[in-house]
């Protein structure tokens, strides 16, 4: 069974072009360097998202936690506007097309 953080948080006003870049560039690349990382969905409306990542485990996503979360809270600082928000989850169903 695979495990999820779920992450709300808000972007900027003006900045989701930037967001988006960075994303694009720097922050998805790192995440799947990530041991245990198995996918990324990140949603925004308005200046609004929620980014989901899927784990192989819980100490997978526990450890990119404490060790690569921080820097990428670093990275996209400039546009984030507060702190984001992050839940995490077990998950019980998966369905990939």
């Amino acid at each position: 069974m695979h495990y999820a953080r779920n992450v709300n948080f808000s972007v900027k006003p003006g900045k989701v072009d930037e967001f988006n870049r960075l994303m694009t560039t720097e922050i998805l690349p790192l995440m799947k360097g990530q041991k245990g990382f198995c996918q990324d969905l990140t949603l925004l409306h308005s200046n609004t998202g929620i980014s989901i990542t899927v784990w192989d485990d819980r100490a997978c996503a526990e450890t990119y936690n404490t060790k690569t979360y921080p820097e990428v809270l670093k990275k996209l600082n400039p546009v984030l506007e507060g702190t984001p928000r992050v839940e995490t989850f077990d998950t019980i169903h998966e369905l990939v097309h």
